[in-house]
């Protein structure tokens, strides 16, 4: 059982994207996040999530929002960016930094430049070249950039879900099944589908005492009636784990899911 903590503690987040159910359930237990962002490519955190005064005063669900945002390049470093990605090959990173709208809205790819950057991969001249396409870093995250200069992680450009030529935010989606009661961590990823080439498929862990309780079924019924989701976003099938396989920072090791879901062999994740 969670208990609210008689003093604040201040807890720094990062590895995967936070959704804002987590700050939301961080906050009720009276820590206070520190929401940082970076790449092994760069000193660790190289942005921030600064919290305004003047959030008190929004929707608690804007507030929270706001929140899961990765934020703000640090001082150390030149501000962080958000530039187009190639119309021909999303996955492949453009030599003409040409950025994104700040609205909102407008999809790229997000980049870094500045000394806390790292300078080249050691005796890989080719992975080099396509990292510093343009003169700056290319993370391989995709995001918007918001009016007050934030930025926000919408997906890895290889986590899209492409579903009947719709794209699916796996983060999107996941950020939505936390909010489950029972839900305790959710990870989203593309498995093929003969119709609609690709769908999602969801794997989660249940809170403490949950488990045989919940059902995938269960939990793809509620996605259904769930405002706020497309009927194409609803995962075709749910499974329940113990454990989502992890690096040993903390993030998700999606290429290991990807491969379960296509059928592959379970101990690959050891």
């Amino acid at each position: 059982m969670l208990t609210f903590l008689t003093e604040p503690v201040r807890v720094t987040v990062a590895a995967s994207p936070p959704t804002a159910h987590l700050f939301e359930t961080m906050e009720n237990l009276n820590l206070n996040p520190v929401h940082v962002y970076g790449l092994t490519e760069t000193y660790g955190p190289i942005t921030k999530g600064y919290s305004k005064p003047s959030w008190k005063n929004l929707d608690v669900k804007e507030k929270y929002a706001r929140m899961a945002r990765q934020g703000y390049g640090f001082v150390a470093s030149l501000p962080v960016r958000v530039v187009k990605t190639s119309e021909d090959d999303p996955d492949e990173p453009s030599g003409d930094l040409i950025e994104v709208k700040k609205d909102g809205k407008e999809i790229g790819e997000i980049i870094f430049t500045g000394n806390i950057c790292a300078k080249e991969y050691y005796k890989n001249p080719d992975a080099t070249r396509k990292l510093f396409l343009g003169g700056a870093l290319h993370s391989g995250d995709l995001a918007v950039w918001h009016p007050d200069g934030a930025i926000q992680i919408l997906d890895r450009a290889k986590d899209i879900i492409i579903s009947g030529g719709e794209n699916i935010s796996s983060l999107a989606l996941e950020s939505l099944l936390v909010t489950h009661p029972d839900i305790l961590e959710a990870a989203c990823v593309a498995t093929p589908d003969e119709q609609w080439g690709e769908r999602p498929k969801a794997f989660i862990t249940v809170q403490s005492g949950k488990k045989g309780q919940l059902s995938g079924e269960d939990i793809i019924d509620w996605a259904k009636n769930k405002s706020g989701i497309s009927r194409f976003m609803v995962p075709r099938e749910v499974e329940i784990l113990d454990e989502l396989p992890k690096t040993s920072t903390g993030k998700l090791r999606k290429n290991i899911l990807r491969d379960w879901a296509k059928g592959g062999k379970r101990e690959d994740a050891a």
